[in-house]
């Protein structure tokens, strides 16, 4: 009955969509990364896009403006790593916060000595446990033109990785994957990213785990061939886990 209720409220909210199929493809095609998809990719893409724009809140600080060229944008692209799972992967939070450029957020470190220190940066993204996504417009505007960088990408990525707690690099796995490969391939090449530069690859994944997942996530969805170069059995696992390949197998 569950089921029967949430499909028919989903195919509801598809039908009285304020976005054609026509208008999410004009705004696909300013997302360079989205031309692998096929027509039946895309057409999941753009149900998946207006289920997510149905279930969270978009908003603007300092004055910036929403508008259903930044909705879609954000949209397409925060669900393109769960293009094949599903909506409940972004479950138990509903707000993103967006930003017209880089804004100052207030940080906590406590160091070896257990002293803390109050302080504040400027940052492009962030993803909060059980809260919401912030970006700002300025970088996440490019995000998607094939560069290898993409902060939408990044900031969702850690929200899957929030799934089973703080970010760590270690989200929820798939059913038919091997916790304990991931937990080795993931740990040896950070280890070995910590001290050699690999072409293509933010130096900011060299921070912690849970940077390093959220870089090469990035990576594998807009430089896949970079990722295959630096560290070929990510790419394999994170196949596995996103359940894409991005860069299709030459025939």
């Amino acid at each position: 009955m569950f089921s029967m209720i949430k499909d028919w409220r989903e195919q509801r909210i598809l039908d009285n969509s304020e976005f054609t199929h026509a208008d999410w493809l004009q705004a696909a095609k300013r997302i360079v990364i989205l031309e692998r998809l096929n027509e039946d990719e895309l057409t999941r893409l753009f149900e998946l896009a207006t289920l997510f724009l149905a279930d969270k809140s978009i908003t603007g600080a300092q004055g910036f403006e929403i508008t259903d060229a930044v909705k879609q944008s954000i949209a397409l692209q925060a669900c393109l790593p769960i293009l094949n799972l599903s909506l409940e992967w972004y479950a138990g939070w509903s707000a993103i916060i967006i930003y017209p450029g880089s804004y100052k957020s207030e940080t906590t470190t406590v160091d070896e000595l257990g002293i803390v220190h109050e302080g504040s940066q400027h940052r492009s993204g962030e993803a909060w446990l059980r809260g919401p996504v912030i970006l700002s417009w300025k970088d996440a505007k490019h995000s998607g033109e094939r560069d290898g960088h993409n902060v939408v990408i990044h900031e969702f990525v850690h929200k899957l990785d929030m799934l089973n707690g703080r970010a760590n690099g270690f989200p929820p796995l798939q059913a038919d994957m091997d916790p304990a490969r991931w937990t080795e391939i993931m740990s040896r090449d950070f280890e070995d990213f910590q001290s050699h530069h690999k072409s293509g690859l933010d130096r900011y994944g060299a921070t912690n785990p849970a940077e390093f997942f959220a870089v090469l996530s990035e990576v594998f969805f807009e430089t896949p061939q970079k990722l295959i170069d630096a560290y070929p059995d990510i790419y394999e696992i994170m196949v596995k886990f996103f359940r894409q390949t991005p860069l299709k197998p030459r025939p």
